[in-house]
């Protein structure tokens, strides 16, 4: 059993109706299926249009936090990752600090801070996807 059709009426430019005429003189092909595909492919992209107007700006606002929050935390991996570094490397067992021993830490830290900066400036990374080493 046939889906009930129909009849619609419609004009169209003269140099449209010869093009709709070429694609109906392919074997198998009609001008009502011709202009009902057509007419369909125009409905459903008009409405991924409509989603796209309604949800484009909370996907962009999405994007943008997503796109801070990676770099947040490639800052925090950075970060540990050197500390873990220089940790390991560079601070032996130590008496009970003094005052010396305190500025040298604080310069050792205010080193380390500005290694991360720099890392992270570079596009550097001591861990994560990149696996590119410091260079230390």
């Amino acid at each position: 059993m046939k889906a009930e059709r129909i009849r619609h009426q419609f004009l169209l430019e003269p140099a449209l109706s010869d093009k709709l005429e070429a694609l109906a003189r392919r074997p198998g092909a009609t001008k009502s299926e011709i202009v009902a595909k057509a007419i369909e492919a125009f409905i459903e992209r008009r409405g991924e249009n409509e989603l796209d107007q309604r949800y484009a700006r909370r996907l962009d606002r999405i994007s943008r936090e997503i796109e801070h929050v990676r770099r947040d935390v490639d800052v925090v991996i950075e970060s540990l990752a050197l500390f873990i570094r220089f940790s390991i490397t560079l601070n032996a067992h130590t008496p009970a600090p003094d005052k010396a021993t305190q500025a040298i830490a604080q310069e050792r830290f205010q080193k380390f801070v500005e290694q991360v900066g720099r890392q992270i400036a570079g596009g550097k990374r001591s861990l994560g996807p990149k696996g590119e080493e410091d260079g230390q």
